[in-house]
């Protein structure tokens, strides 16, 4: 529903609030289970939204466990138009240039490899900017919606030292939360595990995430977290939500995220987020 005030088009909000449409400068949103329909594909009015969004001043990220690459191909009739925080923040592109690569500690994740191998339900998947090295039989690893493996490359062991890892993923065949805890319990000191989709755990630099991005590219932009609109499903968008003045949780989402942002929306398979963008837009023009 749209209020009017005198002059200026105000927005509805969860239990009755508002905001002005107006404030919003930065638009970060996730990719899987939020932007992406239920086929994993991006609907095509997502490229008019982002132009018209740049129109308006208002800069457009996307946010993912993807990698940089991965979301270049994805957006590529409007990637010069926007920023992006790729590899869960490991990689952080603002207006075409890099200006953040976290790479993973080699002797960080010697110690996760030896702990996955330790537990027959887990394999680990780690990947560098243009391939990903399955340290399993890759007949194990179970593709879900959210987890692409380009250019997949069976290993014994671990790239070299001398190869940048950005990313890394751990298969898990059974009870992801219980694996999840386990992970957590033996190297938090190294890693934040945040369990995505139903049988993979993402595996997050200690102190890199989509938030500390996402932070970058609102230095970038002079833009401070009550100017942030925030779309995402999973825990790896929680700090996002978190932080972010407009958060908006799918409603296909996770339960912390539903309850922690300021607005549920409807479902990836809806459009929902193209539908809110839309709105956002027509009450600008």
């Amino acid at each position: 529903m749209k209020l009017e005030t005198v002059g200026v088009p105000v927005l509805s909000c969860a239990k009755g609030q508002a905001f002005d449409p107006r404030s919003v400068k930065l638009i970060a949103c996730d990719m899987d289970g939020t932007l992406l329909d239920e086929n994993s594909q991006l609907p095509p009015e997502t490229f008019g939204l982002v132009k018209r969004l740049r129109e308006q001043g208002i800069h457009f990220a996307a946010a993912s466990g993807r990698r940089f690459d991965t979301l270049q191909e994805f957006f590529a009739p409007v990637a010069r138009l926007m920023d992006f925080v790729a590899s869960n923040g490991a990689q952080v592109v603002v207006d075409g240039t890099l200006v953040d690569r976290e790479v993973f500690s080699y002797a960080a994740l010697k110690r996760l490899l030896a702990l996955v191998r330790s537990f027959d339900c887990l394999g680990l998947v780690v990947y560098d900017r243009t391939n990903s090295y399955l340290l399993d039989d890759p007949a194990r690893y179970i593709k879900e919606f959210d987890k692409d493996l380009p250019n997949p490359i069976r290993v014994d062991d671990l790239p070299a030292p001398g190869v940048s890892i950005v990313k890394a993923s751990v298969f898990c065949s059974e009870s992801v939360m219980d694996m999840a805890y386990v992970l957590t319990r033996e190297l938090e000191s190294d890693f934040v595990f945040a369990p995505s989709g139903s049988v993979w755990i993402d595996v997050m630099q200690r102190g890199v995430s989509k938030a500390t991005g996402i932070d970058q590219v609102m230095a970038v932009h002079g833009v401070d977290p009550s100017q942030l609109m925030a779309f995402g499903d999973s825990m790896n968008d929680y700090e996002i939500l978190r932080m972010a003045g407009h958060s908006r949780a799918m409603a296909n989402g996770r339960y912390a995220v539903k309850q922690i942002s300021k607005k549920v929306i409807g479902t990836n398979a809806e459009h929902a987020v193209q539908r809110e963008l839309a709105a956002l837009l027509e009450a600008l023009e």
